[in-house]
């Protein structure tokens, strides 16, 4: 859709912000509410699965876990369509690209 309105793609931070502010708006409708502390909690009990971040989830702490990637530039020859530019390397899956809770300095987390 952005494309179809900008004739270009979304950076990275465009697509984060899109993918926040739905889920957000995901959680106040569910909680039926715009309440911070209902809104949030609904946000931290919701699975992130979107065109940006998969199997992502919000710790305690307020850190946003989802998976990573390690992508590589394709040759001319291996793009097929416009905007084919990467390949898929590796997938490092959320808990072992992220610090880990326990060692968070986050006050809200209860040690």
């Amino acid at each position: 859709r952005y494309f179809e309105k900008m004739k270009k793609m979304p950076n990275m931070s465009q697509a984060g912000a899109y993918s926040s502010t739905m889920h957000y708006l995901k959680a106040v409708q569910a909680a039926k509410t715009d309440d911070t502390a209902q809104v949030m909690a609904k946000m931290k009990a919701t699975p992130i699965n979107d065109f940006f971040a998969k199997n992502g989830r919000i710790r305690e702490d307020g850190r946003m876990v989802h998976d990573m990637y390690l992508f590589e530039v394709k040759s001319q020859a291996e793009s097929k369509y416009p905007w084919d530019y990467y390949k898929l390397v590796a997938t490092v899956p959320g808990d072992k690209a992220f610090l880990p809770l326990s060692q968070s300095k986050c006050p809200l987390v209860k040690k």
